[in-house]
């Protein structure tokens, strides 16, 4: 049985409408919900970058049962034990609710700083301090830390009763076996089979354990051409592959190396169709794959039909489960 929930893309919708479609999906029948942290959209044409941090404390009192998770890349633009204490609260406040799934970023949000955008393997090294900053921290200790991040005896006043999990971001097969060193789970997005198999076998491989998650960028409108306009439109600076995706560091950028990127393109990377039956397959296949939580990112900026169609015609042709409590058990490779 597999967890269906709402990915809430804060890059592409104001957060007060962000809000209400998390309470209608809730409605609708998802069983979960998660959300970006972008300081920066992949597009003008997006057009938003609301606080992730803000809107999950609402987003969590608003609704009464789903869990929520955020994407976040602690190290620059946050410090670790900042992330610490913000999941340290939410999870206090919605006890078996909250993960956070933990990553290397993008220049996009994180050259604010005005630090230097370091290289991956770097950027690498430095999650994987912040990491154990912010897994002592949840632990209730006093952290010092000297070096490629600096912590000065820092501890957190406010613990959760459990510790929520920390799930390793992963879209290749290396970060996924690195991440089963440290993660509480693993989290890709769509690709295909082969591919998404490959990543599940290096995590697994190399000893992790825990839950699979799975991202789906789809599109979805009644007419099948509107669907793949709707993609091209919004989504279309996010088909480029890694290093261009870590290293550009603006919306206009990204929007300049996408003109000339054609709808068929899009579709390689988005799942597009006017078919909800399609749609259902699709998802069922995911879940076939062995990913215990799917989260459906709509690339529309329009969330209420889509959140209203699967929910009577695609939730119900799929074996639908609610999710175990998010909290870490020791999940990782030892």
């Amino acid at each position: 049985m597999t967890v269906y929930g709402l990915h809430a893309s804060h890059e592409q919708i104001p957060p007060a409408d962000l809000l209400d479609a998390v309470v209608r999906a809730e409605q609708a029948g998802f069983t979960a919900a998660m959300c970006s942290d972008h300081f920066s959209p992949w597009s003008v044409r997006q057009g938003e970058s609301g606080f992730a941090w803000s809107w999950l404390g609402a987003a969590l009192q608003a609704t009464d049962q789903v869990p929520f998770g955020v994407v976040n890349a602690p190290g620059q633009r946050y410090h670790p034990a900042i992330v610490a204490q913000a999941i340290a609260t939410l999870a206090s406040m919605n006890p078996g609710r909250f993960w956070t799934a933990l990553g290397t970023g993008e220049a996009s949000n994180e050259h604010i700083t005005g630090a230097g955008w370091p290289r991956k393997d770097v950027r690498s090294a430095r999650l994987r301090e912040c990491v154990d900053v912010i897994r002592a921290l949840l632990q209730g200790e006093e952290v010092s830390h000297d070096g490629l991040v600096t912590v000065d005896r820092a501890r957190l006043w406010t613990l959760p009763p459990e510790q929520p999990p920390l799930i390793g971001a992963a879209c290749s097969t290396a970060t996924a076996a690195w991440c089963a060193e440290w993660a509480d789970g693993l989290i890709t997005v769509n690709a295909p089979h082969e591919r998404l198999r490959e990543i599940i076998g290096a995590y697994r491989d190399a000893g992790g354990r825990g839950p699979l998650h799975l991202q789906v960028h789809l599109s979805w409108a009644p007419d099948e051409a509107e669907a793949l306009a709707l993609a091209h439109d919004q989504w279309r600076t996010n088909v480029h592959r890694p290093p261009v995706s870590w290293d550009l560091d603006s919306a206009e950028l990204f929007d300049v190396v996408s003109e000339h990127v054609t709808p068929e393109q899009v579709a390689r990377t988005v799942d597009v169709s006017s078919d909800l039956g399609w749609h259902a397959a699709r998802l069922q296949e995911y879940a076939d794959l062995g990913f215990e939580a799917v989260m459906l990112h709509h690339v529309g900026r329009e969330q209420a039909a889509f959140i209203d169609a699967f929910g009577a015609e695609v939730l119900p042709r799929l074996d639908v489960t609610r999710p175990i409590p998010a909290t870490a058990k020791e999940y990782r490779c030892v």
